[in-house]
């Protein structure tokens, strides 16, 4: 696995150079072989949600339920995420849900799937597909679910411990903000400049499922987004 991992090609040459919409790249992100990881998942999982969402939403990897139905957050920890959405008043119409990792790994243990962790080698290779969402995205608001998310969008060093609810300038707190500063505006290759959005950070829904306290970890989530909703009014 490791032999395999440290030489993954990446995700770029997978992704159309021409690609306009969502649904191109999702077409596209079907075929991609930028890691070892598809030869063992059922397919890709792409983000969804709208185009002109006002709140994006970046989790880790799919899960077991997301691998087999083919969406993003449709599990348990998906459930859940729905659920503290509403309670922290954001419109859930204005969502767009995607994860670091486009495939689903696992450990076999017999019959059952057993998620594991992407390496830095499948949040590398995968991160392009988040890139070439974000140049059809125009959030006002990214919420980063989770250390790998973290890893993929601001960084090794980040910890979403340390700042988790703080709201952060994007794309200036991207570990790489030039990937996304510049976003096109029509189909002749015309670009301009990414609109000014913020930044927050707070735990993976997954998380408080397995929190020891899952009351008190659910409410601190709530409370996450609750700030990311008042920065929307």
């Amino acid at each position: 696995m490791a032999e395999q991992t440290e030489t993954a090609p990446g995700a770029q040459r997978f992704i159309p150079p021409g690609a306009d919409t969502l649904d191109e790249l999702r077409a596209a992100a079907g075929g991609c072989r930028g890691c070892e990881l598809y030869r063992d998942a059922s397919q890709t999982v792409f983000g969804r949600g709208d185009e002109r969402a006002r709140v994006v939403f970046v989790g880790e990897q799919p899960g077991d339920m997301e691998d087999q139905k083919g969406l993003p957050f449709v599990g348990p920890a998906g459930r859940l995420l729905r659920r503290a959405v509403d309670d922290a008043g954001l419109d859930p119409g204005h969502i767009y849900l995607t994860n670091a990792v486009k495939h689903f790994r696992f450990e076999l243990r017999g019959k059952r799937r057993i998620h594991q962790t992407p390496d830095r080698v499948h949040i590398t290779a995968c991160r392009p597909w988040l890139v070439a969402e974000f140049a059809r995205l125009h959030p006002e608001i990214v919420v980063v679910l989770g250390a790998t998310a973290a890893k993929a969008l601001l960084g090794p060093n980040f910890r979403v411990t340390r700042q988790r609810g703080e709201l952060l300038p994007w794309p200036a707190s991207a570990q790489h903000p030039e990937d996304f500063q510049r976003v096109p505006v029509d189909s002749a290759g015309k670009v301009a400049d990414t609109p000014p959005a913020q930044l927050l950070a707070t735990i993976h829904p997954s998380a408080v499922l397995r929190a020891d306290d899952q009351d008190k970890a659910y409410e601190g989530l709530v409370a996450d987004l609750t700030v990311a909703a008042s920065a929307l009014a």
